[in-house]
């Protein structure tokens, strides 16, 4: 009988002229059927990640604290209403002293560090340039260090801060906190004072307690050209020193004997400011984490930061929401129906917890969508963002009083418990003996107290991006005219097609380049002029490209012999690779390109043959292909961006906002502007060729 079956089996994978029928693997077989029916597929994705999207906020979970040797509150508060009074001390001495003295001396900063000695610290002052707002494309592959200064500055214009280093008396010197308070020594108002009472108040503690096993840096940034560059030139003198003798040797208004001092490796650092007066009945406290290129602190520290200032300090906590979320008519719709669905789910089984009320979900995904634009951007939200640059954990606290500036009975208070949270906070990391590495790196936040790990919002941007591939393969087969599925894969007509994607790749490239030969014109520019340069100059650019490139024109002669799906196919892929690429170095920005891009690709095709059936299918497909080019477009979704985050435009007009816009992100060396310049403007082109093409 074995024999009998075996002798069937050799029959059955044999064809007729006896040579061996290959059985494909299920695998292939699999892609085989993905392929034949990609129309469908694409569109059951797409919906799909469209829908995974919108589920966010429903699926966001409660934080939690994952390292156990953070024990938040599990200590008794050992900060006093004296340290508190001295706290307050410093600060009537700072306002009567600025009342009393004009000029743009140093004297405040000598205030400042007198008192840090009092308090037994070791202090020392830093002096630091201006950074000139100049594009360099190296800069982009550089490290935290390379900024530009301005050259011949006066002395009167640079900055002091003052930094002051308590000892801790159980530790070996290896590991610090840094807590920063910026303030502007020339123009810093009553409430930016009130940053430096509680981080005195916090410091005349810590020089006194014998727990302590981390040294303790107290950074006074001067703010006069920011919060950002202050904090980032003291990390640049800390962690990579200068011995080279620099034009702030000149300046001899401090003492020659304060040398820049430092202390262990930064294992977290705080970020205190006070922000006006709160709109709300209670003192509230808003929490930044965003630092360049989507990246996050541990989200531990977030998490000790907000039980603390909830359950210890009764502060109001809040992360930053887009508010013109929160009055969206189609939003609250989409939570409705959610809440409805959680109704009947838990009438079904009351233990499935689906759905949130739409008030909630209003709120959660106002929030998302700020948490997913700011990572996005690429740009810091806060002073802590340069600590991120050299892997360090670190978030800004900006806590707005609920009583006004002249009020002496409320400050005290106040500056009780900022001082009080702050201690638990640095008590919590004191008990650290490793770096934060418990909790989530990669994470969105829908509420202080709720988060979306990386593992839950990438299913939304794998859904989005699956039907790519298999559209791209659907394509080249049916361009490919050869009678015999085999010759397919042998076939170099997509050589052609392959050109003309490298070449406008080619010229997305110089395109970004483009910034900073603009910048290097002398004379003074307004934003408006410098984006018609650019635009001209790309225009100019993109002209010499379809014309020196044959067949790359969508008007040329040339293109009829070019397959338009065997264009589309190899630039979805383009677009696959480019979008996979950057959800590695910035997830939100991959994101949001994938709501833009996939549509786009998915339903480009040349209108003339539409436009000549005049079925009404057609011309609806023509019309979607063309409102999706449009939108596409990076000038005009960045007006339509700019709308539905409630900006408006600030008088410099679409084009100098634009470029206004693209100037932050070179600034700030944000990935943002290279996917911009070399994936999505190079796409967008494409797909316009798509569109107007003469087949």
């Amino acid at each position: 009988m074995a024999t009998e079956n075996r002798d069937k089996e050799e029959e059955e994978v044999k064809t007729d002229d006896g040579s061996p029928k290959i059985k494909p693997r299920p695998i292939v077989q699999l892609g085989i059927f993905l392929i034949s029916h990609s129309p469908v597929f694409s569109v059951v994705f797409s919906a799909a990640g469209v829908m995974a999207l919108l589920l966010l906020p429903l699926l966001a979970k409660n934080t939690y604290i994952s390292e156990n040797a953070l024990m938040p509150g599990s200590a008794r508060s050992m900060l006093s209403h004296r340290d508190v009074s001295d706290g307050s001390k410093l600060v009537n001495d700072i306002k009567s002293f600025r009342l009393n003295h004009e000029g743009q001396g140093v004297e405040v900063q000598r205030l400042i560090g007198n008192y840090m000695l009092e308090m037994g610290a070791e202090v020392s002052y830093q002096k630091f340039q201006p950074e000139g707002n100049h594009f360099h494309p190296l800069h982009f592959f550089s490290g935290p260090a390379s900024y530009t200064n301005l050259g011949n500055v006066s002395c009167a214009a640079y900055g002091v801060n003052v930094a002051g280093i308590i000892r801790a008396p159980r530790g070996d010197g290896k590991e610090s906190i840094v807590l920063v308070t910026p303030y502007d020594f020339l123009n810093g108002g009553d409430y930016e004072a009130l940053s430096l009472g509680i981080a005195s108040s916090l410091f005349s503690l810590l020089a006194r307690v014998t727990w302590l096993s981390k040294d303790i840096i107290w950074l006074v940034a001067d703010s006069r050209y920011g919060d950002y560059r202050p904090v980032a030139a003291w990390l640049t003198e800390y962690h990579t020193p200068s011995f080279e003798v620099s034009d702030l040797s000149k300046c001899d208004e401090l003492n020659p004997s304060d040398s820049f001092r430092r202390a262990g490796t930064v294992a977290a650092a705080l970020v205190v400011k006070v922000d006006g007066r709160s709109e709300r009945f209670e003192d509230t406290l808003s929490i930044y984490a965003e630092a360049s290129n989507g990246q996050m602190p541990n989200l531990d520290l977030i998490n000790v930061v907000n039980y603390l200032a909830v359950h210890r300090q009764g502060f109001y906590v809040k992360v930053e929401k887009v508010v013109s979320l929160l009055s969206s008519s189609w939003l609250k719709t989409v939570g409705e129906i959610f809440e409805a669905v959680g109704k009947v789910a838990r009438s079904l089984n009351p233990d499935w917890k689906f759905g949130i009320p739409a008030a909630d979900y209003l709120e959660g995904s106002a929030t998302l969508a700020s948490s997913l634009y700011s990572q996005a951007l690429g740009i810091p939200t806060g002073p802590h963002g340069a600590f991120r640059d050299y892997q360090v954990d670190a978030i800004t606290l900006k806590v707005s009083p609920r009583f006004p500036p002249d009020s002496k009975g409320r400050q005290h208070e106040f500056c009780l418990r900022g001082a009080q949270l702050l201690e638990g906070t640095i008590r919590s990391v004191n008990n650290l003996l490793e770096k934060f590495h418990q909790s989530f790196f990669l994470y969105l936040l829908t509420s202080p107290g709720k988060f979306i790990s990386v593992g839950v919002y990438m299913i939304a941007f794998a859904l989005l991006v699956a039907p790519l591939p298999m559209v791209a393969a659907s394509l080249y087969i049916d361009g490919c005219t050869t009678q015999n599925p085999a010759e397919n894969l042998k076939s170099w007509k997509w050589l052609d097609a392959a050109k003309q994607v490298f070449a406008l790749h080619l010229l997305g490239f110089i395109v970004t380049l483009l910034p900073y030969l603009i910048c290097q014109v002398p004379g003074e520019q307004s934003p408006t002029n410098r984006s018609i340069i650019w635009a001209t100059t790309s225009s100019s650019l993109l002209l010499i490209t379809f014309v020196t490139v044959p067949g790359c024109s969508p008007f040329s002669s040339r293109l009829h012999g070019t397959n338009w799906a065997v264009l589309k196919s190899v630039t979805i892929s383009a677009a696959f690779i480019g979008l996979c690429l950057m959800s590695i170095i910035n997830f939100a920005t991959a994101e949001i390109g994938a709501l833009l891009l996939v549509p786009m690709c998915l339903m480009v095709r040349p209108i003339r043959p539409d436009l000549r059936s005049r079925r009404v299918k057609s011309l609806v497909r023509a019309l979607c292909s063309m409102v999706l080019v449009t939108i596409g477009f990076p000038v005009m979704f960045f007006a339509i961006s700019k709308g539905l985050i409630g900006e408006g435009l600030v008088g410099l007009g679409l084009g100098g906002e634009f470029w206004t816009w693209l100037e932050s992100l070179w600034a700030w060396k944000s990935a943002t502007y290279l996917y911009i310049g070399m994936v999505h403007l190079p796409c967008w082109l494409l797909c316009l060729c798509i569109l107007f093409h003469p087949s």
